[in-house]
């Protein structure tokens, strides 16, 4: 019974501390919060989970601990907001994925993200297909922005009342210069059609391409390794230490 009451009254302690505490650190959605703001968070959690059930030890360490982690969180929050060069390095910044409808992949190898990654989030923002992008940009908190091509933005045909066909899934052909043999037979193409259309792009072989995809529709998507990108444009709000 005792030691019911003592974790009784950690618990109101711990709750109310992280009520304070998470006042004075702001609020945030979960969208928006960078993946060092989510370990910060699981962390300070976890310490006032601590106080109220770990009967082993006093509370007042623990307490002392959670206090210092959101003292630290609320002092990278002024750090953040006062200094630039500390936000550029602690949050991070935006990041062209996508340029001119060019897949930049030495920023995918950098960024540690696959095709399918980009993909995947593509198709998180309701984009199937990748001749429908123009600019892609993988924000701080990993979610990715999209500005379609102008000839794709989705007021238009309903507007002018066109009629249009769906443009369906995007299937991958080639991928880090590797054909995707079966799924270019599920696709009702082969390797010979498939090198024609390269040709007619001047692509003489598939280990110049990074990415190709078809559509349902019969558009083809090709991305070589060389975007022919004379200046890549550089969308960060501040040059930083590096």
């Amino acid at each position: 019974m005792t030691e019911a009451l003592v974790v009784f009254v950690r618990a109101i302690i711990s709750f109310f501390s992280l009520l304070i505490f998470a006042r004075l650190l702001g609020k945030e959605q979960i969208s928006q919060l960078t993946f060092f703001d989510y370990v910060n968070g699981i962390t300070i959690g976890s310490i006032a989970a601590t106080i109220t059930t770990d009967l082993s030890s006093r509370a007042w360490p623990h307490w002392v601990g959670l206090l210092t982690w959101v003292a630290l969180s609320y002092l990278m929050e002024i750090i953040t907001m006062k200094s630039r060069y500390a936000a550029k390095f602690l949050e991070g910044e935006p990041t062209i994925l996508i340029m001119n409808g060019k897949i930049m992949e030495n920023v995918m190898r950098k960024m540690k993200l696959r095709a399918a990654d980009v993909m995947e989030l593509l198709r998180n923002r309701g984009v199937f297909d990748l001749n429908q992008v123009d600019f892609a940009i993988l924000e701080p908190n990993g979610q990715l922005s999209v500005l379609r091509k102008p000839e794709h933005l989705p007021v238009t045909p309903k507007d002018m009342n066109i009629p249009v066909q769906p443009s369906g899934i995007s299937t991958e052909l080639i991928y880090d210069g590797i054909i995707f043999e079966e799924n270019l037979r599920q696709m009702g193409k082969d390797r010979k059609w498939l090198m024609e259309q390269l040709n007619m792009h001047g692509i003489s072989s598939a280990e110049e391409v990074f990415y190709a995809s078809l559509n349902s529709d019969g558009s083809l998507y090709i991305d070589e390794y060389d975007d022919h990108i004379k200046k890549v444009t550089d969308i960060g709000d501040f040059k930083g230490p590096f």
